[in-house]
């Protein structure tokens, strides 16, 4: 009886499989992790995924199929030297350079041989396209060639790069844009530049990003250009945030908190590693400025600083360096990988030392361990300053690292047991969820293919033009009555004065 109930559910599996696409464009691991992990957890459950992206995956599962952009990845890693010096550019330079940058990663895959190959064989049908979007929102005009749903996967939390997409609000006045570096305990002057950044990306959306994106639409896919709606006509957007993480944030119905999905359980470390944390009597504190910053590159007085202050502590300390390091203190272990997540699950692991990326800071809040963050660029100084404010981490930007300003604060950060207690407790707020993350994923992209779409999760905003939308046209209406009504009482007195002089002087 038991085998026939097997069976029974394994064709009904089978029943709803579904083909999905899912592009990862940017030449960046910690995205592919993200985009990799959900179609991972998506072949699992029965469906066939095709992934487009520069990365292969060491390790597919059946009816797991790559399509590698190749060479996309050795030419950013040539630019890798170019990433230190982000540190330091205004948030107003960041936004043009980011709209260059997407529309070269956009017109580098719709160019790619791979891709066009791809797009060209005409058996190619899927229920449902997935992209992640890196300010490549011309990528969605895959949903319009495939006759498909499409679902955005974000690489942050709730941002301008996909609020657009989905009509969801988001007041300066608390909101910080992800690459100003403010938490949303903003002051006057703050909020003041928060607000102009955030009229800037409006401005250049309109005269530069958009009209850029739809000029590669036209040169690829002609035969959908013709469709108004083809950048805003996503159905579900999938966010790599949770209320531990982010700040409490108003969400439309088609935007969802995923974050955490790449996390899985944690493995038993491998055997010279396991020795190495497990014999650590006074703790570990772990080093990682991620995948995409290669430490290689940083300035030899800064490395001196950082080995120097690290090298006194009476703690272990996990080096993750991209070569072999010279003078290597008696306490250290370096290693160009090492498996993170489950470094950090581990008991004796007392302090993150790390850039601040996205995956890193769901990480270590998942496990309760205090950070301090050396933020470069992009979304790190924010996830950095939230680390700050929640009072689970502090703060060096990495310009301003020195060996005693390095010492005093990982100091501070490992003997004030507040820094810790407050790690745990967003741990504790990480995992209390009615339902895994990756449940989620696969529940509401299940979801999106069923309901075809889904277009009743979609807000009323997304039919209005800008100016509908900010009430521009009903402010110039009521300053229009509010001036013609002055005017007609002006003139009415006007008149009615000087009849009354009039009339004096006549008498």
């Amino acid at each position: 009886m038991l085998w026939k109930l097997f069976i029974c559910f394994k064709l009904l599996a089978v029943a709803q499989a579904y083909r999905i696409l899912i592009v990862c464009p940017m030449a960046a691991r910690s995205h592919f992790i993200l985009a990799n992990t959900l179609g991972r957890g998506l072949v699992e459950v029965g469906h066939e995924i095709t992934m487009i992206s520069p990365f292969r995956d060491p390790k597919p599962l059946q009816n797991y199929t790559d399509i590698v952009l190749t060479g996309l990845l050795e030419a950013k890693e040539k630019n890798s030297a170019r990433l230190w010096d982000l540190e330091t550019i205004s948030p107003y330079k960041f936004i043009n350079m980011m709209n260059s940058i997407g529309e070269k990663i956009v017109r580098d895959v719709f160019a790619h041989r791979n891709f066009q190959n791809f797009i060209d064989d005409s058996n190619q049908k899927f229920d449902l396209i997935i992209v992640q979007n890196f300010r490549t929102d011309a990528l969605n005009v895959l949903q319009c060639h495939f006759d498909a749903p499409l679902v955005t996967l974000a690489i942050s939390e709730a941002n301008f790069w996909v609020n657009p997409l989905v009509g969801n609000p988001s007041p300066p006045s608390y909101i910080p844009d992800i690459f100003v570096g403010y938490s949303s305990r903003m002051n006057f002057w703050e909020r003041l530049i928060n607000t102009g950044l955030i009229l800037v990306n409006y401005i250049y959306n309109y005269i530069d990003f958009i009209p850029g994106q739809k000029r590669l639409m036209r040169q690829y896919f002609p035969h959908c250009t013709n469709r108004d709606d083809i950048l805003k006509n996503v159905s579900l957007v999938f966010l790599p945030a949770h209320e531990s993480y982010n700040q409490p944030v108003p969400l439309v119905p088609n935007m969802i908190n995923v974050g955490g999905f790449h996390i899985k359980p944690p493995k038993e470390l491998p055997g010279d590693l396991k020795e190495f944390m497990d014999a650590a009597a006074e703790g570990v504190v772990y080093f990682s400025m991620g995948s995409n910053l290669n430490m290689t590159l940083i300035n030899k007085q800064t490395e001196k600083d950082i080995l120097q202050a690290l090298g006194k502590l009476k703690q272990m300390v996990l080096f993750k360096h991209n070569d072999v390091l010279e003078d290597v203190p008696s306490n250290f272990k370096v290693g160009k990988w090492f498996p993170q997540s489950d470094i950090l699950a581990h008991p004796n692991t007392i302090l993150f030392i790390t850039h601040g990326g996205l995956l890193s800071t769901l990480e270590t809040i998942q496990y309760g361990v205090p950070v301090l963050a050396l933020p470069v660029f992009a979304d790190q100084k924010t996830n950095a300053a939230k680390a700050e404010t929640a009072g689970y981490g502090l703060i060096i930007p990495f310009l301003e690292i020195s060996e005693e300003r390095l010492t005093a604060t990982i100091d501070e950060l490992i003997t004030n047991r507040r820094y810790r207690e407050n790690a745990k407790a967003k741990s504790v707020i990480s995992r209390d969820r009615p339902v895994k993350p990756m449940d989620l994923a696969i529940y509401w992209t299940e979801y999106v293919i069923r309901h075809k779409g889904a277009p009743h999760l979609r807000v009323a905003a997304m039919d209005l033009t800008l100016i509908q939308y900010l009430l521009l046209d009903v402010v110039a209406f009521v300053i229009f009555v509010v001036i013609t009504v002055f005017l007609f009482v002006f003139i009415t007195c006007k008149k009615f004065f000087l009849f009354r002089v009039n009339k004096i002087k006549k008498e």
